[in-house]
């Protein structure tokens, strides 16, 4: 995965709603605050935080004529309508794998993106994905391993060293991954 990619897959993963957000948008047109925090089942707090973030990436802006001020309508901006129908490809994908909470998660697909490449060790995938903490991206590993999601070797070289690598399972996802394009 180019860099760039990376670095946009990394700052749209900041939020866990913002993917379920842009994907909702794309399939419904557009929607209201209350209808996506339903739909979603997000909380109100966390809706708000994903719908600013979402904004001020310029993913999304409110729509200014129409609806109830304290209930306005979001919308997708040009460059959101580019990214949310792959939004909308992963987020079925997640589901159809019973994989979106655990998936969703800040780190989770920028490590499976790194790792399309092939095995890496720790220290890489902390070199590759700048800003990632140790514990974050242990959790991140622990909880793909646990999905089925990526592999954990451990070489019998000296000293003893770990990789990871992606898994069957993971084949849907590193399509979609794949086709990620975030070309302004």
């Amino acid at each position: 995965m180019r860099a760039k990619n990376l670095d946009s897959l990394t700052v749209l993963c900041h939020h866990r709603w913002s993917l379920p957000v842009l994907a909702e948008l794309h399939a419904g047109r557009g929607a209201k605050f209350v209808t996506l925090a339903r739909r979603l089942g997000v909380s109100r707090d966390s809706l708000s935080r994903t719908l600013a973030a979402l904004m001020e990436h310029g993913l999304l802006k409110r729509n200014p004529g129409y609806g109830h001020p304290m209930r306005p309508e979001y919308v997708l901006t040009p460059a959101g309508a580019r990214l949310a129908p792959w939004c909308l490809r992963l987020v079925r994908a997640l589901r159809a794998l019973r994989l979106e909470p655990s998936v969703l998660r800040k780190w989770s697909l920028p490590v499976l993106a790194v790792l399309q490449a092939g095995q890496a060790r720790f220290c890489d995938l902390k070199t590759v994905l700048p800003g990632i903490t140790p514990r974050a991206l242990t959790l991140a590993l622990k909880d793909m391993e646990n999905a089925g999601l990526i592999q954990r070797r451990v070489l019998t070289e000296y000293p003893p060293a770990t990789c990871y690598q992606l898994t069957a399972r993971s084949r849907p996802l590193r399509a979609s991954l794949r086709h990620l394009d975030t070309r302004p």
